[in-house]
Order: C-alpha cells, then structure tokens, then sequence
C-alpha cells in the first residue's frame, strides 16, 4: 500500500513538472513522466529491476523534455533508497558508482549536479542505515530466541533436577519409615502375649514412623502444592532431629549412639539437610540390610568441613563388584548417599568397617566457600 501511494506521489510531481513547463509537450511525454514512477510498487521485490526501469524512464523524458526536467526525482531517490537497504554489498556500490559518475557526466549545471549527488548519495546513505539498523534488530531479535530458548532449558533442567531431588527425598523418607514399621510388625506378634509393655511400645514405634513420614512427606509435597512455594513451605529437616530419628530406630531394637558435636556454628541448609538425609540413609541401611545389633553416629565439624560418620557392627551392605564410583558402588541408598554429598561439593565414602568388622559410612561436606564454588562450578 504505502509503495503504490509513493508511486502515485512521484507520478503526480513528474506531471507537474511537465505541466508547469513553459513548452506544451504532447500527450506521451506526460506518459513517460508517468513511467518514471510506475515500476515502484515491486520496488522491495526487484530493487535493481524496479531501479533500472525507473532510471530508464527519467533518462528519456530529460532528453525529449529537458527543460521540463527540474524536478525532484522522487523516483529515482526512492530507488536508489530501496537498493542501498535491500541489495548485497557488491550491488549496493556498484549502484552508488553509476549513479555518481551518471551525476557527474550527464549533468551540465554545477548546481544541478550538486543537488542530484546530494539527493542520490542522501538517500544512499539513508538506506544504509536502516539496513544497519535492520541487521542489528535481526542480530538482537537472534540473541533474544537463544536467550529464550537458553532460558527455556535451564527451566527444563531446573524441573529435572527438582523431580531428582523430591525423588531422593521420597526414597529417604519412605524407605526409612516403612523398613522401621515392617521390622516392629514383624515383631509385634512375638511379644504381644509374652509382653504386652514391650508391643505396646512396638506398636508405638510403628505410629511415630508413619506420623513422622507423613510430616516430612508433607514439606516435600506442600511445594508442588503452592504456587510460588518458598523454602517457608518445606522446610529443610535439621541435624537438631537427628535425635528423633536415632530414637525411632532403637524403639527397633538397634543400639543407637549419637555424638553431635556442640559448637557445629552456622551450618547451610541445603548442607544441614543432606547431613540428616545421609544418616537417615545409612541406618536405613543397617536395619534392612546387615544384621546389626550397634550402630553409631558421629557428626562434627572440622575446620570448614561438615564430618558425618555411621557405623555399625553388622555384615555390611553387598556392594558391586566393579566399586567403580567414588570407589563404591551399590544400591539405590547408598548412590543417594553419593549423591547429597556431591550436591554439597563434597564427597561420600562406603565400605567395609575397620578391620573389616562392620560396615561405615562417611561424608565430607564443605561448609565455606569452597563447597559453595564446587556446587556453582557442578
């Protein structure tokens, strides 16, 4: 639309100018004064055609009707405009050489040569520019889609990640809560006649495992139930109920020692959170797996490092023969146990106790800014 209105505008000034000549020129150079305008509604399709075609018209109606010429070739302006936007490098200057030297040969008054190298090379310019212009919206408009589209996986990645991690902790939460519920209902029947104290407190082990699993299936679930959920609506579980948990499972029938150091200072959450989820783990794991009558836990801080050590006098967790990761290896508890302390920047270890007596689990997790760099940098 708006190039069939430009058309109509320079058709309307070169007949202007062919009537308003002092000559009464017959009919067809008014025709040619309109050709000069007629090929620039396709000017964005063909610029060099539609310039040529347009160039070509002007040189006739100069040379039948020179002195009806004093115009602004609005036509040739807006084709050469067109070109310098739209054309290649190579096209673009070769253009701006004929039309210059075109300016310089074909015009005989230094002021009309002047005024058509001002017009000609201005609208050069000009479409140079909007063509920089242009090219630099592409090039921002290309940074926005990667930008966009880098976004849009780092989202992705983020929603894997919390799958993962709500994942780990429904592993840890129930795996704890149920191997204690099935070990106390398997003993429940033994001792409910024979001593009824000692199954009503099987009984209870067995309530405080399911309440206790439901408080903390709650916090992970309450973020998948709000939008917008803040660490406010799941709380990270605490070194402080490492107590509870140790309680719970000698209501099982395992000596449990804890040693929580005093004085362990400001502990980061995510690193105070994996600390509980890897002592929960490993007695998970000596309940079901070894046999154990002992257990111990050991949390302490040493220097910018979180130590974390459960131990037991049982036979062990089977472990792959191939010990390839982190020279361990082995079920889906102990990879979880690997797995927070790497989370933390830090590293876990499982194996044989000393001696080769027992089974022992161990973490190191950085509590300064070399945990936080190493959680950044993974």
């Amino acid at each position: 639309m708006l190039d069939s209105l430009l058309a109509v505008a320079s058709a309307g000034i070169s007949i202007w100018a062919v009537y308003n000549d002092d000559t009464a020129w017959p009919w067809w150079v008014y025709l040619v004064a309109v050709s000069t305008a007629l090929p620039l509604p396709w000017r964005r399709r063909a610029p060099l055609t539609v310039l040529a075609a347009s160039s070509a018209a002007f040189v006739t109606l100069s040379v039948v009707a020179h002195s009806a010429n004093a115009q602004v070739p609005l036509a040739g302006v807006i084709g050469i405009y067109t070109v310098a936007e739209r054309c290649s490098d190579r096209a673009r200057w070769s253009v701006l050489t004929v039309v210059v030297v075109g300016n310089v040969i074909g015009t005989h008054s230094p002021n009309g040569m002047l005024f058509s190298l001002l017009t000609s090379v201005g609208s050069f310019v000009f479409g140079s520019l909007v063509r920089a212009q242009r090219q630099l919206a592409r090039v921002e408009a290309e940074r926005a889609r990667e930008a966009g589209e880098r976004a849009a996986s780092e989202a992705a990645r983020a929603v894997a990640e919390e799958r993962a991690r709500i994942a780990r902790e429904m592993h840890d939460i129930l795996a704890h809560a149920v191997s204690l519920m099935v070990i106390q209902a398997e003993a429940g029947p033994l001792v409910v006649h024979s001593k009824p104290d000692r199954a009503i407190s099987t009984f209870d082990t067995i309530a405080d495992a399911g309440r206790d699993a439901m408080v903390q299936l709650r916090r992970v679930l309450g973020v998948l139930k709000e939008d917008g959920a803040g660490p406010e609506l799941a709380p990270q579980p605490r070194l402080a109920e490492l107590a509870d948990v140790a309680e719970r499972v000698r209501r099982a029938g395992l000596r449990v020692e804890l040693e929580l150091a005093d004085g362990l200072g400001a502990v980061p959450a995510d690193v105070e959170a994996a600390a509980y989820r890897i002592v929960q783990e490993a007695l998970t794991n000596t309940v079901k797996h070894s046999g154990a009558d002992r257990a111990a836990i050991r949390v302490r801080r040493a220097e910018e490092v979180l130590e974390v050590v459960v131990s037991d006098n049982g036979r062990g967790v089977p472990l792959a023969a191939d010990r390839a990761v982190s020279g361990w290896s082995g079920g889906r508890g102990l990879v979880g146990i690997r797995e927070r302390a790497a989370a933390c920047g830090g590293r876990a270890e499982a194996g044989p106790g000393p001696a080769g007596e027992g089974f022992l689990v161990s973490a190191r997790l950085p509590l300064g800014a070399a945990g936080v760099a190493e959680r950044v940098g993974g």
